[in-house]
């Protein structure tokens, strides 16, 4: 199961850098995860300053 990002992103872009499997892109008002690349590796989740990402 993928992991997911909440409407509390404040888009700061930390996520991105993080995910090994290049999941993670900006969207129009915040960054997205795509399910079908991402491994629940939780890296993510682990330098989210707002919690925003958690698993689905």
């Amino acid at each position: 199961m993928a992991y997911v990002i909440s409407d509390a992103c404040i888009s700061c872009g930390s996520c991105e850098g993080e995910c090994p499997t290049g999941a993670i892109s900006q969207g129009d008002t915040q960054y997205n995860i795509d399910a079908s690349s991402c491994i629940d590796c939780g890296a993510c989740a682990a330098v989210c300053p707002v919690d925003a990402i958690s698993p689905a």
